[in-house]
This record gives structure tokens, C-alpha cells and sequence, in this order.
């Protein structure tokens, strides 16, 4: 399979792979089609997800039973009206119907909107109008449908509310009555082009409202990179990625590159993460490939691993938030596995990487993949030197790069903010060294100048984290008249320490964060706070503290 979409599979080195990574684009390419029934058909029994919960269920899922149940799950949809470009938003946290339904809805070149089970009545109100949403399929949980329903007198646009159960409240439709009675399923003689919308993302920024990120047909084969390459998977492995359904993350490494290649993809269903729980998983089923965000890793490593055979984990790579060393070198003690780390955002695949044939620089992002053109510029537009900080862009041609996002939807405006002249503007900021490896320093919004300065957040709050009374930090900058602005940091400190919270343990943590990082980007104000503003994907909102430190006039 991936060798029809990936001219050479296999690369030595990043020379190597910027002279010739090259993948095939096929002519109205369906993901559904092309990559799930073609398996379906060529190896029905290859074994395509692997489900378990924390209720001790289980179900292997095979690409014979994938192609019947997408097929019936489409069925069904169009038998509610459902139909090509319509919206449907998707709210099934980690349930396997999550599968069936987004396969589904690209069979028949509806678009698919994943959304996070944590969205309230006027999160689900906002974007059912914003996108004009046709119908929405749930878990069955009394505290998502609640919200579902109350948000229907305000939501003109949804002509189906759907529940995958337990529970099917009244007004509800029922899922798998409903793919269990549909027709057998006719492939619409028109599905889609490869410029069509077939998913969408609301990016919980950390300003204002939220964005809809709108990728076209072919995004996913922007996938083979980050699944073939970067996840270093072959078709005997069984992935798993920890991410929510609901966040882009999720089809990053849950569906697309990982089902072009063919591997095996173990989903993990559970309320509430549990360190042991997830080591005991990769134990029992014996997983592969692991990938996680550093807030999972820090979490693991504080557990016993010798209570765990994780022999059979071979490979692991991180993203989601830049990685702070001290957990990459702990992590290499405890399992002789380094995490290989990547960067990107819901507007992109796979953007900047470590790839396998890299040796790993703890804390750096690695180098850019060469599917993109990706360059640092600073404020004139003149790419950096090496040791230079500047924001990461991407150059386009006349040809959108394959991964790419299609637009804000109906957001003319904030596209061309982002992507003009030419040019994709990411508004994150990293510097390159010498080596061309590429080292995250935080959001263009939040780097403080300071004196001459330009300190990035995550440099400091990675040396604040490893101080044993910081829990949780958010570095910002104040207002200096002499220096322009200097660093303060917002600390939720561990419970052992609340008690002592003051002056000497202000003082304590500046002198540690002066021993461990340059002493110039020492936090000069210091507030003890019980919990960070966020947003809903659990971002850090820095600019609501610094709206907060601007109306208490804080210097």
C-alpha cells in the first residue's frame, strides 16, 4: 500500500530525504476508498484497530470489518439526508464509532468535525451556527447529551442529533439501530475532488473565539510522513497515540498515516488517565510504538517500570508542547528508548521532526520535513542565522504544500493574515543552531523583550519545572519602564508547599532558575496561583494573564 503513494519508502538520511521524498497524489483521492476498502480488499483479514476500555471490553477490528461497518455507518447517514459538503460534528471521545463514522462521512465527501466531549451548551450553540452544522453524532453520556440538547433551540442549522448509546435520550436517533437497519450501501457516482473540504477543526485558541481550520481530500496522505517516517511503523506494529478523538491529534496518530502504512492502531477508551493503567496496556497487548504529549511522559516516568514488561515497545515520539530534557534523559534511563520529537499545528501535518536516522537533541524539535518549505524569518522577513530566534514559516508556491490547511473557513480575513505573500506565517518562534536543528521558544505573541532580550516562555518554564515546588507555571512578560518588559512567572505550587509560599521561596526559586538557565531570564515578579487560566484543550491562556496583570497595573 504505501509504496502506491511513496515513490522510495525508506530513507538514510536527511539529505537523502529532501532529495527524494516524493508522494503521489492520486486524481479525487477518498481516504475511505483508496486506503480503508483497498486493504479491505487486498488483506481483508490485516488486523486495522484494537480496542479495549477500562471496563476490560475488547475488540479487534480487522479492514474486512473496518469496509462494512464505514459502509454501513455511510449508508445510514445518507438515509438522514446527509450528503456531500454537509458538516457533521463528531463527539466520541475514544469510541470506536469515532472510526466508523469519520470514514464514513469522507465515503461520501461530507465533511467531519471532531469535537472534545468537554464542550458546554454555548461552545456546541457557537459551532453549530459558525459552520452551520447539519448533525451531530455523540457518546451516549447524560453530561454530553445534556449539553446536545440544550443547545438545539439555539442551533437552527442540525437536523440530527445521534447518540452511539449507552443511552439514547429522548430526541435522540439510534446509532447502531440505525446502521444495523440501513441499506446496503451504493457509492455516490460523485464524492469529491481533491480541493473539497473533508475535515474541520475549531482551534481553541488562546484568544478569542475559535478558528475553523478546513483541510481538503488529500490531507491525509500529508499523513505518510508523520506515520511512516517519523512513527517509524511497519505494517506488523501496533500504534499508540494518547490523544482524545476530539483534538487534531487524534488523526495525526490514530487514523491516517498509520492505516496507509497498516499497521494495527490501539485505542484505549478510559475516563480518567492513569499512568499505570496505560503502562499495563502496552504490557498486556504488547504495543509497538508509543506517542504522547511530555505531560504523559512526565506522568510515566514518576511510576515504577520495573512492575511492567515494556519489552515490546520499540519506538516512541512526542509533540503537542515543546519537551523539556530532564524528561527525555529520564526517560532514556528508565527504557533505552529516546523520544524522537516533531512539531506541527492543526493548520499543518508533521512540520518539523526528528526522524530516525537523526541522533535526538533533548529539547529540540529536530529538522524540518522537507514535504514543506520551512524557513525562520525575524520581524524584516530576512531568514536568521544560526543562535538567531525568528518565527517559523512556511514558503508556498504556486502549489498548496500537501498537508496544508485549505483555509479558515469563512474567515477571508484571518487566512490572509496568516498566509500572504506567499508565505504561511505558523506564529511560533524557534532559533536553529549550528546543525540546522530547530529549537522551540514560544507563540510570536508571548516573547518578552527584555533589555535587548528576547526570552521565550517555555526556555524558563522548563527550568521552573524542574525546581520540586512548581507544579504548573505561565511565563509572561510586565511592563518595565528601564527595561521594557521582564519576565514574571504564574506558579501553582505542589501542596507541600503552599504553606511556605513568600518571599524566601520567591527568592529560593529566582536563584534556581539563575543556576539553571542564563540569570538574564530570571522571573523578577513572582505570583502564587491555585490554577493557570486555560483553554479548553488545555492551553494556557497567557493572554488572560496578562490582561489580568494589566487591569491590577502589575510592574
Amino acid at each position: 500500500m504505501l509504496e502506491r503513494f511513496l515513490q522510495q519508502t525508506t530513507f538514510s538520511s536527511q539529505e537523502d530525504f529532501k532529495q527524494h521524498l516524493k508522494i503521489n497524489v492520486p486524481d479525487n483521492f477518498n481516504f475511505g476508498y483508496d486506503v480503508v476498502d483497498e486493504w479491505a480488499k487486498i488483506e481483508p483479514n490485516r488486523k486495522a484497530l484494537l480496542w479495549t476500555n477500562d471496563k476490560g471490553e475488547h475488540k479487534q477490528f480487522t479492514f474486512s470489518e473496518m469496509k462494512m461497518y464505514t459502509d454501513m455507518t455511510a449508508s445510514y447517514f445518507l438515509s438522514l439526508g446527509i450528503k456531500k459538503g454537509d458538516m457533521v460534528m463528531l463527539i466520541l471521545k475514544r469510541r470506536y464509532e469515532f472510526w466508523f463514522s469519520i470514514v464514513a462521512l469522507h465515503k461520501i465527501g461530507a465533511v467531519a468535525i471532531p469535537a472534545t466531549h468537554l464542550l458546554t451548551k454555548n461552545d456546541i450553540v457557537y459551532r453549530c451556527n459558525a459552520a452551520t452544522i447539519k448533525a451531530i453524532v455523540c457518546d451516549g453520556e447524560t453530561v454530553i447529551t445534556d449539553h446536545v440538547q440544550a443547545a438545539m433551540s439555539e442551533s437552527p442549522s442540525v437536523k440530527s442529533i445521534i447518540s452511539i448509546g449507552p443511552e439514547i435520550p429522548d430526541g435522540f436517533l439510534d446509532f447502531h439501530e440505525g446502521i444495523k437497519n440501513a441499506a446496503p450501501f451504493v457509492r455516490p457516482q460523485v464524492v469529491n475532488t481533491n480541493d473539497d473540504i473533508s475535515l474541520m477543526y475549531f482551534t481553541s485558541g488562546t484568544t478569542g473565539e475559535p478558528k475553523m481550520v478546513a483541510h481538503d481530500f488529500i490531507y491525509p496522505l500529508g499523513h505518510i510522513v508523520t506515520g511512516a517516517i517519523w512513527h517509524n511503523l511497519t505494517p506488523e506494529d501496533l500504534h499508540l497515540t494518547i490523544a482524545d478523538t476530539g483534538w487534531g491529534k487524534a488523526v495525526w496518530g490514530k487514523l491516517y498515516g498509520q492505516w496507509i502504512v497498516g499497521c494495527n492502531i490501539f485505542v484505549y477508551d478510559h475516563e480518567k488517565f492513569t499512568p499505570a493503567d496505560i503502562l499495563q496496556k502496552i504490557h498486556d497487548y504488547r504495543v509497538t510504538s508509543l506517542c504522547a504529549p511530555p505531560t504523559i511522559f512526565r506522568f510515566l516516568i514518576k511510576e515504577d517500570l520495573t512492575k511492567y514488561d515494556l519489552s515490546s515497545l520499540k519506538y516512541c515520539t512526542i509533540a503537542g508542547e515543546a519537551l523539556n530534557p530532564s524528561v527525555f534523559n529520564t526517560f532514556k534511563e528508565l527504557t533505552g528508548i529516546s523520544l524522537m520529537e516533531g512539531f506541527g499545528q492543526t493548520e499543518t501535518t508533521l512540520t518539523v521532526a526528528t526522524m530516525p536516522w537523526m541522533t535526538p537533541k533533548p529539547g529540540s524539535m529536530g529538522m524540518p520535513n522537507p514535504q514543506y518549505d520551512v524557513d525562520l524569518i525575524n520581524a524584516e522577513g530576512r531568514s536568521v542565522e544560526a543562535g538567531e530566534q525568528g518565527q517559523i514559516v512556511i514558503h508556498v508556491g504556486k502549489n498548496k504544500p500537501l498537508g496544508l490547511f485549505k483555509e479558515y473557513y469563512r474567515n477571508k480575513a484571518l487566512t490572509e493574515e496568516a498566509w500572504h505573500d506567499g508565505i504561511y506565517y505558523t506564529g511560533d518562534v524557534a532559533w536553529k543552531d549550528e546543525d540546522g536543528y530547530l529549537w522551540f521558544v514560544g507563540r510570536a505573541d508571548d516573547v518578552i523583550k527584555s533589555s535587548g532580550y528576547r526570552i521565550g516562555p517555555f526556555e524558563v518554564e522548563s527550568a521552573l519545572m524542574t525546581h520540586p515546588a512548581v507544579v504548573e507555571c505561565a511565563i509572561t512578560g510586565v511592563p518595565d519602564e528601564i527595561r521594557g518588559q521582564v519576565v514574571k512567572a504564574t506558579i501553582v505550587l505542589a501542596n507541600e508547599y503552599k504553606a511556605k509560599a513568600g518571599p524566601d521561596l520567591i527568592k529560593e526559586i529566582q536563584n534556581h532558575v539563575k543556576r539553571v538557565t542564563a540569570p538574564y531570564k530570571y522571573p523578577r515578579v513572582v505570583e502564587f496561583v491555585e490554577e493557570l487560566p486555560k483553554t479548553i484543550s488545555g492551553k494556557i491562556r497567557r493572554t488572560e494573564i496578562r490582561n489580568a496583570d494589566s487591569a491590577k497595573n502589575i510592574k
